[in-house]
């Protein structure tokens, strides 16, 4: 929406709605449904009985996928001959029977109405390129952020460095390896778990680990991060965008093995901070880390290949601040909202009469 809003375009929300669910459950999926489309019906029939002037040029959704469909868009565009735009689709036609089929048929669904896709990563595209209908654009957005919180960060590390230093007991003169990611079971923990067999491949090497993040399973992994590298690792807990931004400045390091990740953009935080990162070259992430100039990454699977290289930079300083530098400028330059902004104008500018467009609610959370 802030990416709309710099494009031009007045951008209004229309609906809080949350079509998530999680559990398989057909009966709250029916009843999701049906609630979507009392309030597709509501909104209908306002604009229908409203000035034509006052009705949106172009309805955008983000972000749907099977365990959360988007039950607004493809009825209000329908019946009203709006244009519809998706940001970041997903379709895995393995859904198609099951628990969540009658999600992904409305996925489908919306793929076939949609006019325009816009993708975070080139992975994404060619499965939606087999669904949508002819003519309809598949563009990439790759993912994106404000920089100035992370810059303001980093022009100030020293004073951050030392103040964590002190809060947390770390050793301002040691390279410091951050970590921001959610502590849940399922690829996060496998990452986690990853983390810990490549930290403990490295006792030789001055490090120390700063970890950001809580969750269901963060005894679990913090006990497995400590017995890796005992006395190395620090837990900060869950932390607002401001003390992450902090962090990542005051850090020297980003490492995450990125198991099935969609692009992480917590590594692309690190990055608009001034830090490198380390990761696997899995699904999204080479949109986010340029292998070779703002970070290093290995074959997916490949510990070894993680560990040479988190190994290596850790021993070359001047790499690191090389890299760093390179990386917060690919962030400015590529990865940034305004970026995005121009990014979005060029892709939306022919379906719609702007400066007039309406966003859809957030389809997941």
């Amino acid at each position: 929406m802030d990416a709309l809003s710099l494009a031009g375009h007045q951008v209004v929300l229309v609906s809080e709605f949350r079509s998530f669910e999680g559990a398989g459950d057909v009966a709250v999926q029916e009843s999701l449904r049906v609630q979507g489309g009392h309030i597709a019906a509501s909104l209908l029939d306002i604009w229908r009985h409203g000035p034509r002037a006052d009705w949106p040029d172009l309805w955008f959704t983000y972000h749907l996928y099977y365990k959360a469909p988007d039950w607004l868009g493809p009825v209000v565009c329908r019946q009203l001959g709006l244009p519809y735009v998706i940001a970041e689709a997903s379709c895995a036609a393995k859904r198609a029977a099951g628990p969540w089929a009658m999600g992904h048929a409305a996925v489908l669904d919306a793929l076939q109405c949609a006019n325009l896709l816009l993708c975070p990563t080139a992975d994404d595209m060619p499965a939606l390129q087999s669904v949508v209908q002819v003519g309809t654009q598949v563009r990439r957005l790759p993912p994106f952020l404000d920089p100035a919180p992370y810059q303001e960060a980093a022009n100030a590390r020293a004073h951050h460095r030392a103040r964590l230093a002190g809060v947390h007991g770390l050793d301002p003169d040691v390279p410091w390896i951050v970590v921001a990611a959610m502590m849940r079971a399922g690829d996060k923990f496998k990452s986690y778990e990853i983390l810990a067999h490549v930290l403990a491949d490295l006792p030789d090497v001055p490090w120390q680990l700063l970890v950001a993040g809580d969750g269901p399973a963060a005894a679990g992994v913090r006990a497995g991060l400590e017995r890796a590298a005992p006395g190395r690792c620090r837990f900060a807990g869950q932390c607002s965008a401001e003390q992450l931004a902090v962090m990542y400045a005051a850090s020297d390091l980003c490492v995450w093995p990125a198991v099935n990740e969609a692009y992480g953009m917590a590594m692309l935080e690190a990055q608009a901070a001034g830090v490198p990162v380390v990761s696997s070259a899995v699904r999204g992430v080479p949109d986010v880390v340029v292998d070779g100039v703002t970070g290093l990454l290995a074959s997916e699977g490949d510990l070894g290949g993680l560990t040479a290289r988190v190994r290596g930079l850790l021993m070359d300083p001047a790499k690191r601040k090389l890299m760093g530098a390179a990386a917060a400028r690919f962030v400015a330059q590529e990865r940034s909202t305004a970026r995005a902004a121009a990014l979005l104008q060029a892709a939306v500018a022919p379906l719609g009469r702007a400066p007039d467009l309406h966003s859809a609610p957030r389809a997941a959370a």
